[in-house]
């Protein structure tokens, strides 16, 4: 993503939602009558008597692919077994990859120890998905390139 500089004497008309820009008012910073910052009770995310947002306990309840639609980590930690290491492959292929794809899979990266992976998406030379770090699921993405082979169940 590019982002422009703003040009000489700033946009016209002002941005709405910027303190200290001419806005348009009822929009957060956007002039008088706009609503007051984050923090205050009673407002999004606010404090007492607020809401926590979308996917927060407390908060409303979200579609299936979780706020913003994305994909969403397995509910359960992978297999306690790991399995036994594959022949390796001088590339892994993005086709053979995809097979695994929402499923839990053992990678043996081509540096370093083997760790539990959850792929969401395979794309021409990598993957994303969620890596297990022994506590909990975090989002991940890895070159196809850095695997030396992959098993999944």
């Amino acid at each position: 993503m590019t982002f422009l500089p703003t040009p000489p004497g700033g946009f016209p008309g002002g941005i709405p939602g910027i303190p200290g820009i001419p806005g348009i008012p009822g929009i957060p910073g956007g002039g008088p009558g706009g609503f007051p910052p984050p923090g205050i009770p009673g407002f999004p995310g606010g404090g007492p008597g607020g809401f926590p947002p979308p996917g927060i306990p407390g908060g409303p309840p979200v579609g299936p692919g979780g706020p913003g639609g994305g994909p969403q980590p397995p509910s359960s930690p992978p297999p306690a077994a790991i399995p036994a290491k594959p022949l390796s492959a001088f590339a892994v292929d993005p086709g053979a990859i995809a097979g695994c794809l929402f499923r839990y899979t053992y990678v043996w990266p081509r540096n370093g120890a083997g760790f539990w992976f959850y792929p969401v998406f395979v794309g021409r030379t990598s993957v994303s998905g969620f890596r297990w770090n022994g506590f909990f699921w975090m989002f991940s993405g890895l070159d196809l390139q850095r695997i030396d082979s992959f098993s999944c169940f």
